[in-house]
């Protein structure tokens, strides 16, 4: 199976490096082969986008500035037009930085000091490289250093960065005043967990791996934070399907959503049930809503419910292969009776969300399904925090999460830009997937019903969480492409779901 990559904090990538250079590798080797990458993304980009050919380059005083002095140099070396912009004077920058600064201009580089344009307009030309400050920046950005990346965020320039944006933390994710908006990280040997958490993800812009030469054994005694979903690994999920196989071995799904003022939820969550593989779903719904769910799928089963005849309901978890609950429920009192009994009785595989999360989150003792997925968004997160006792990671969303996760024996889905998914005793995965379009309503419905119908289809928990949130984003990103981000709605991305499978399948 193929492996997931590895995310770390920018203070165990820098721990296992310093350890790295004390059992004798070359730091200035690593700077030279992490520039030689740098130099190629950027040349990479120009053979897309020949009308940029200019570089403008900001380096900093520490090792980030000398890495983007070492890909000046190359690029220099290519034919390239470069200009450096040097944030702090020479006698303050690391030796290295001074060495790369000196090698620069002996081949007849141009260096400004930034000093001379504090009060001025900044000539950024073509492209620009961010060496400002590294993954050890925590903290504001002030005065100069501040300035510079308000100039560099207001310019047309295509923007790379070299291993995390200047101004982002590398922890967390958290950007103190400012930060440089990216349309390129170019991180080295290991994305840092920053880049997903917080505001990280507005600033990253679209990822580019590039490897130093860190020795293998100290990338594999990193410790790890996250793992990083990638497309090879996603094709590995995919349900087996046998050439016999029957509706029942697709799978049945149960369904219990909808209400009369949101039909829409149970719609969406049965149509991407069935789009998603499910031979078979049934939806139990509020008396009265025949009318309202009129239009869904023909395929769609649909029976009532009230809360004096349960007993169908019953009968058919013992029959079902999952089950999804929430969407579009309402927060009425038979509702709050209807999950408390529902989730007590099942031994489904089951899909949590909505509504449903919301009554959880009022009543953190009810017993869960043992394999229970839980899809809340951000918000819906805080709130089945609000009243979990996790002191030993207060203040640590992420933390938290994985700490929840772990206590309650669930699978978390934590919805957001990107999505992470936590499991107990497992490696959090972030999936690095989808567009802004998704944020509209529906949107998790839809998330809701692809991951029922995996787990229908036999898959394990985590792994049927994982490879949903992957195809719900990958859908949501063909769909912005023929829609755009502003004009998609959630049923796009059921639309979208065949081409995110075909993409899978075309890569077997």
């Amino acid at each position: 199976m193929t492996s997931l990559i590895k995310v770390v904090t920018s203070d165990e990538m820098a721990r296992v490096e310093k350890l790295s250079i004390q059992a004798g590798s070359s730091e200035a080797a690593f700077m030279e082969k992490a520039g030689i990458g740098v130099a190629n993304a950027v040349a990479d980009f120009f053979s897309i986008h020949p009308e940029k050919k200019e570089i403008t380059v900001f380096a900093g005083k520490g090792n980030n500035g000398a890495d983007a002095y070492v890909a000046a140099v190359h690029l220099l070396q290519k034919g390239y037009p470069v200009e450096v912009f040097q944030l702090y004077g020479y006698d303050v920058c690391s030796p290295l930085c001074q060495v790369q600064s000196d090698r620069f201009a002996k081949l007849g580089g141009v260096i400004h000091p930034l000093q001379n344009y504090n009060d001025g307009l900044l000539p950024i030309k073509g492209v620009v490289i961010d060496g400002l400050v590294g993954t050890g920046f925590k903290g504001k950005a002030t005065e100069l250093l501040a300035d510079v990346i308000e100039k560099i965020n207001a310019s047309t320039a295509t923007v790379f960065s070299i291993d995390i944006p200047s101004g982002l933390c590398g922890n967390t994710g958290a950007v103190g005043s400012m930060a440089v908006r990216a349309d390129f990280t170019i991180y080295l040997e290991l994305p840092k967990l920053g880049f997903f958490l917080d505001k990280g993800w507005d600033y990253v812009g679209r990822l580019i791996p590039v490897s130093f030469g860190l020795p293998k054994p100290f990338l594999e005694q990193a410790k790890v934070s996250a793992s990083l979903a990638i497309e090879p690994a996603m094709k590995d999920m995919l349900p087996t399907i046998k050439r016999t196989r029957h509706k029942y071995e697709a799978g049945y799904v149960l369904a219990i959503a909808g209400s009369e003022s949101m039909p829409g939820a149970a719609i969406l969550s049965c149509a991407a049930t069935l789009h998603a593989g499910a031979g078979m779903v049934r939806l139990y719904h509020p008396l009265g809503m025949e009318e309202s769910l009129s239009c869904s799928p023909p395929e769609v089963i649909k029976e009532e419910w009230d809360f004096e005849g349960m007993d169908s309901i019953s009968s058919q978890l013992t029959k079902a292969t999952s089950l999804l609950i929430g969407p579009g429920l309402g927060r009425e009192k038979e509702v709050k009776k209807m999950l408390k009994m529902v989730l007590a009785k099942v031994s489904l595989p089951a899909v949590i969300d909505a509504d449903a999360l919301f009554f959880l989150g009022q009543n953190p003792s009810w017993i869960l399904p043992k394999a229970s997925v839980l899809t809340p968004h951000v918000g819906e997160m805080k709130h089945l925090l609000s009243n979990f006792d996790a002191k030993s990671a207060k203040g640590d969303f992420f933390a938290e999460c994985a700490l929840f996760a772990e206590t309650k024996h669930v699978v978390l889905v934590v919805k957001g830009a990107p999505t992470i998914v936590f499991c107990a005793g497992k490696t959090p995965v972030i999936i690095p997937y989808g567009d802004p379009g998704m944020a509209t309503a529906g949107s998790g419905d839809v998330l809701t019903g692809i991951i029922a119908a995996l787990l229908a289809q036999k898959l394990q928990p985590f792994q049927a969480a994982i490879l949903g949130v992957y195809l719900h984003a990958k859908a949501g990103e063909y769909a912005s492409l023929s829609r755009t981000s502003y004009c998609m709605v959630a049923s796009d991305i059921i639309e979208f779901l065949p081409k995110a499978f075909k993409s899978l399948l075309k890569s077997k």
